[in-house]
């Protein structure tokens, strides 16, 4: 699950042509044509193509979406007729981004295809934008979603868009749709993050269509995103902090972490400062309004990724220090293209559908208590009270149970899905693997021998058969040493 407040900036490609059909044997025939198309960041033209479904499913004869889908095809004039569906995260993220992530997979691309096919809303499947969410110089200093969320709601309201419509049931009903189109029998599921919400939920409803699943980053399914990845983000510091105190090297240049962030939020006040921060791009000295939950926000996508986990000491001395350019330099949504990845409105459609009506009445206070991202995570629920809200099915939050052979990696430091929950996941597929990477982060499959034990496991389309070399690598994995200072790692 990605930081909330991304826009999008969208191309639309215009290549589909619908023809249906099967074939006189009655096999699958492909129906949705397919032109040369160019991915981000992937050397090589794929087959995309477009297909038209309603935006409410109640009134066919209404607003129409494109669907965008983009196959990359097998090495072989032989391949075989499963090919992998790679799942997307966030929500909100487009599946066309992953295509260098499908390049990893070069052992399970030499026999089949990979799929790629961006969510309702997201990249390039009639994208959710408006004016509100188009990424602003000073995004990371702004805290509370709800004003813009608000602008953003009324100005797709005003595009005749109906917000309500973009949620994971709709989606599962489009990969169907897609996957028919295609003219694939079935396929093997690969998801990430919330897109392994996406392959439980399709499994679910569409068991006969699957032949594998990969479950990266396990969410269950009872998983309330908005609220439990606050816990586990705190958790996830809260080991940093252990860990600095465990190091000899950076206990001696760190005494106490948690002491040091709590003088941040002293010094900064209960209604912040005025500082004058070196912007990261540019090298500009600029005057910025600073609040501790600015410090706080910036801290959250950092927990992400071991390597900047690593850093984290180092940069809130910084920040105590008064320069809090590192900190903020190193949040993805500046260093990154994750505004162009993530698409905000899509994010919250789905999260006000499917997960703050699961919010019990008066646990959130309880639930939040204690938190210092109290007021983060209030102000994103809040949005739901100005974002329009979906529907969900009465199963939505129930275990996925299934004997399709599922493999299920975590990453030991994994700061919203921990392993916990792909151990509670796995109770439910009897035919099943649960690898914890106990050196990484969040996403463990396009790391070190990750991609061919994914391949292994498709080519094998079984947990037998995984090669037990690369799971132990990955299972005696190490978290990266703590930087104490800027002159690198010490022992």
């Amino acid at each position: 699950m990605w930081p909330l407040r991304f826009a999008l900036v969208a191309v639309v490609a215009a290549t589909a042509a619908l023809v249906a059909g099967c074939g006189s044997d009655g096999t699958p025939r492909r129906s949705l044509a397919l032109a040369d198309c160019r991915l981000p960041n992937f050397a090589t033209a794929a087959q995309c193509g477009e297909l038209e479904v309603p935006e409410d499913r109640d009134r066919p004869d209404g607003r129409k979406l494109r669907i965008f889908a983009a196959v990359l095809p097998a090495n072989t004039l032989t391949p075989k007729d499963d090919p992998l569906l790679i799942l997307a995260g966030g929500p909100g993220q487009a599946a066309s981004y992953l295509a260098p992530f499908a390049a990893r997979l070069a052992e399970l691309r030499r026999t089949r295809d990979i799929v790629l096919i961006d969510q309702r809303g997201t990249g390039r499947s009639s994208p959710l934008t408006c004016q509100a969410f188009r990424p602003r110089d000073d995004d990371v200093f702004e805290t509370d979603p709800v004003p813009r969320a608000r602008q953003c709601a009324q100005e797709l309201a005003a595009q005749g868009v109906d917000a309500a419509q973009y949620t994971t049931t709709a989606w599962i009903v489009d990969l169907e749709a897609v996957r028919v189109a295609l003219g694939y029998a079935r396929w093997n599921l690969w998801g990430g993050s919330y897109g392994s919400r996406v392959a439980q939920a399709y499994l679910r409803r569409h068991p006969d269509a699957v032949r594998t699943v990969t479950l990266d980053g396990v969410a269950p399914p009872d998983m309330v995103i908005t609220l439990d990845v606050w816990h586990t983000r705190e958790a996830a510091l809260d080991a940093v902090f252990d860990a600095c105190a465990a190091s000899p090297a950076c206990r001696r240049a760190h005494p106490d972490v948690a002491d040091t962030l709590a003088r941040i939020e002293h010094a900064l006040g209960p209604s912040g400062r005025d500082l004058e921060i070196v912007d990261p791009r540019t090298g500009a000295v600029e005057r910025h309004r600073v609040t501790f939950d600015v410090v706080l926000a910036a801290l959250q996508p950092l927990t992400y990724n071991p390597e900047t986990v690593s850093l984290l000491p180092e940069m809130l001395a910084l920040a105590a220090a008064g320069d809090l350019a590192p900190l903020l330099a190193a949040n993805p949504a500046l260093s990154g293209n994750l505004a162009e990845q993530m698409n905000a409105a899509l994010h919250f459609s789905v999260t006000c559908a499917e997960d703050v009506p699961r919010i019990r009445p008066g646990s959130e206070g309880e639930a939040l208590a204690g938190l210092p991202t109290r007021r983060l995570a209030e102000q994103t629920i809040a949005v739901c009270g100005v974002w329009p809200r979906g529907r969900m099915p009465a199963d939505f939050a129930e275990p996925v149970r299934s004997d399709k052979p599922v493999l299920l990696l975590s990453g030991g430091m994994d700061p919203v899905t921990p392993p916990a929950y792909g151990a509670a996941v796995a109770t439910g597929f009897p035919n099943s693997r649960h690898v914890i990477a106990r050196g990484y982060g969040h996403i463990v499959s396009p790391h070190a021998c990750a991609p061919r034990l994914v391949s292994a496991f498709v080519a094998a389309g079984s947990v037998a058969k995984l090669p037990e070399p690369c799971i132990a690598r990955l299972e005696q994995s190490s978290p990266p040493p703590l930087w104490p200072d800027r002159l690198g790692p010490q022992p």
